[in-house]
């Protein structure tokens, strides 16, 4: 491909260049690069640089660093020269610029080049920064920033709104901590890969997120200005590494990091270099957030899956380690795959029977390959589990055996900064965090792998996936120096491992995990375990796992669904009960249902179908033919209201636009009604005479007449409805 290149040195006369739907101009003080939808204005005398977006989104002052180990932190605007360069670019996502910003001159010859790529009629901007050191010298880092808005450097964001808010993601999807959009005044914390501002009125906003994740934890640190709109401080860096804070909110600070015990791990060499972060801010911040997931997978990639999406049952919901405690044998998988037989629609879409954890000495490979064998005389497949970076043993047990090696525990277990064995899960009977980077660690995926082939698994769920991604003061391949690092390459083992023993049509789905690298797996839960309950705080069930929290987060995680991934997964449906939970009303298991097929997830049951009353729920939901239609091509709606602020109360609404368009909405408030009027041209839908009809029923809720523009739907206390809108 043939470059053409401008270099513009400061205090150089003005000039200009236009390249496609793109321009460059040079002034005394500044220079400026435009493209309809962004403006970036580089400050070459001070080196900061404005973003002002057409949406009326502005970034002002930031500036880049580096932390060194030696030296300390360099920003940018304190070199003394800044050198604006370009170069034409041609990639997968279109024509544009590439902006070289060089900030250097310093007596530690040091360079710091920040690079912005500025695509044709497009509000994405690709953003990193990388140092340089002089000659035979090196730079070590563990923090380093390609965009800071700090008070320090008088640097501020602005969005032009009366009822703004921040959207602080978590690192993973452990301990049922979920995404959460914050208020102005007085909101300050810290989200990881990604974060948005967005008017919650009229959905105007920005989102901005790390597209790398083979060595660095992006974090975001914010602190909200006293004013609506306006940060006082936004810090996007790569180095995150934060532990558990019991003393906190598990949605801030208690759980909701990286759950380190270790700094982050330091990048060396004569070049060091940040994460590549997204940027857009965009009329619609729904547009932004799946451009976020497609810049992802086409920097990254994806799996597809072929065919239809599967159904299962997994045997969590009854019994948490399968036969451990008498509850269901081996014979009473059996009746379970004799029972899913009897349900025609379900089983004409070949279920998968996931065994989840289970006694090993009960659920030998023998007697796992007999129910295998069973249910492919029901039209079944079998499911697979297993946990590839941590081992559940007692905390006394670190001379025990790896399975599938010679190795010892002690030999393979991550370290603390103080030299101790990582106990990834607390209690006497726990989890160590293992080096995905050790042998093995490998053979012992290589075991589980043959177990799985040996009973002709087709469905994979992996889990307690973060523990791999911890820090750690030791690693047995001292070339990888990130947990990250380690964990991208462990997730590559492991794919590599899957497609080999037992071939590329295994369908995978992760648990407990972070929210990348994504590309290793068809499916990730959107949130922890989802026990059905309608709320967190009932009477009776635990304080987490509702359909409320996984929906709430959800509202802002939709955008997955067809980018990251095929699917997303919000665990199982229950019909009666989840373990030693109380039992859920039908209202409960309907909405949970209809969370489930708004999310575009694959369709999970949990149940025990042995108890009469699980049993006839299960004729009358799960075998109800347009849901299992439904799930053998699960489609994502979008959301038409983000879930807001940490309250139960939630309202939300959800539309998908297809064949026949459907809308959905939740109201998991147990005081107030949900009324939302709905604008038929800002859903897409022409102009004519329609019926509501409710999805599971068929029953006509509601009509529209032609002549109507909106219409409204009701929806009571603590329930749900999900409607076909169908042509009369």
């Amino acid at each position: 491909m043939a470059y053409k290149k401008f270099v513009f040195v400061a205090f150089a006369a003005l000039s200009q260049c236009t390249l496609h739907a793109q321009s460059i101009k040079q002034y005394k003080d500044s220079t400026v690069i435009s493209n309809g939808s962004a403006k970036i204005i580089v400050n070459t005398k001070n080196g900061k640089i404005s973003y002002r977006f057409d949406n009326n989104i502005n970034l002002h002052n930031t500036v880049a660093y580096v932390e060194d180990s030696v030296k300390g932190m360099l920003f940018s605007d304190n070199f003394p020269k800044h050198t604006v360069s370009s170069q034409e670019v041609n990639e997968k996502n279109g024509k544009g610029l590439h902006i070289d910003i060089t900030h250097n001159g310093s007596k530690d010859n040091i360079s710091l080049i920040q690079h912005i790529k500025v695509f044709e009629n497009s509000p994405m901007l690709l953003v990193s920064v990388e140092a340089k050191a002089g000659k035979d010298h090196y730079i070590a880092t563990r923090n380093i920033s390609p965009v800071a808005i700090l008070p320090s450097h008088v640097g501020k964001f602005q969005i032009q709104s009366t009822d703004p808010r921040l959207l602080d993601v978590p690192f993973d999807n452990d301990n049922w901590v979920g995404s959460v959009s914050r208020k102005w005044p007085n909101a300050s914390g810290t989200g990881y890969e990604l974060f948005a501002v967005y008017d919650n009125n009229n959905m105007n906003g920005i989102v901005a997120g790390s597209i790398e994740h083979d060595f660095w934890k992006t974090g975001i640190v914010y602190k909200t200005g006293t004013a609506a709109g306006t940060l006082d401080s936004l810090l996007i860096y790569g180095g995150a590494a934060t532990a558990d804070n019991k003393s906190l909110p598990p949605l801030y600070g208690g759980y909701d990091g990286t759950h380190d015990l270790v700094p982050h791990g330091m990048m060396q060499g004569p070049t060091v270099s940040s994460p590549t972060i997204y940027i857009c801010s965009n009329k619609d911040v729904r547009t932004a957030f799946r451009g976020y997931g497609e810049a992802n997978v086409q920097f990254n990639g994806s799996l597809q899956w072929k065919g239809e999406a599967p159904m299962y049952w997994n045997s969590f919901g009854v019994e948490d380690v399968l036969g451990a405690r008498n509850i269901m044998q081996p014979g009473d998988v059996l009746k379970i795959s004799d029972f899913i037989a009897s349900l025609t629609n379900l089983n004409s879409h070949k279920p998968v029977l996931s065994i989840d954890s289970y006694d090993q000495k009960i659920y030998s490979t023998e007697v796992l390959k007999s129910i295998g064998e069973h249910g492919a005389k029901n039209n079944q497949q079998m499911g697979f589990y297993f946990i590839p970076f941590a081992v559940w043993t007692w905390r006394d047990a670190m001379d025990s055996k790896i399975k599938g090696s010679d190795a010892v525990l002690r030999d393979v277990v991550l370290h603390d900064k103080e030299g101790r064995p990582i106990f990834y899960k607390q209690g006497d009977f726990g989890a160590y965090a293992i080096d995905p980077t050790h042998p093995a660690v490998r053979l012992s995926v290589i075991q589980s792998l043959l177990k799985a082939k040996a009973i002709k698994a087709k469905f994979l769920k992996i889990d307690f996936l973060s523990a791999g991604a911890l820090e750690s003061t030791t690693r047995y391949d001292s070339s990888v120096k990130s947990g990250m690092q380690a964990y991208n390459r462990g997730m590559k083992m492991v794919k590599h491992l899957i497609d080999s023993i037992m071939g590329p049509d295994i369908f995978i789905t992760q648990a407990i995990s972070p929210m990348f690298p994504h590309q290793y797996a068809h499916t990730r839960f959107v949130s922890t375990d989802v026990y059905s309950h309608l709320r967190d705080d009932q009477k009776g069930f635990p304080h987490y796992g509702s359909t409320e929290a996984s929906l709430a987060t959800g509202s802002f995680m939709w955008w997955m669904q067809g980018t990251l991934w095929p699917y997303t997964n919000l665990d199982v449906a229950i019909m009666k009960s989840f373990q030693k939970n109380p039992d859920l009303t039908e209202k409960e298991i309907k909405v949970r249902l209809y969370a489930m097929m708004v999310m575009g997830s694959i369709l999970g049951d949990g149940s025990d179908f042995r108890q009469e009353i699980a049993a006839e729920r299960a004729k009358k939901y799960l075998d109800n033919k347009a849901l299992c239609d439904y799930f053998a091509h699960p489609k994502v709606f979008t959301p038409l209201q983000f879930a807001d602020g940490d309250s139960i109360d939630q309202q939300m609404a959800f539309y998908l636009k297809a064949d026949t368009n459907m809308l959905a909405m939740f109201n998991f408030s147990n005081k107030q009604p949900y009324t939302k009027q709905f604008s038929i041209k800002e859903l897409g839908i022409k102009q004519g005479n329609y019926e509501l009809k409710d999805f599971l029923t068929g029953q006509t809720l509601a009509q529209i007449k032609k002549e109507q523009s909106s219409f409204s739907l009701n929806v009571p206390v603590e329930n749900a409805v999900l409607v076909k809108i169908v042509q009369r």
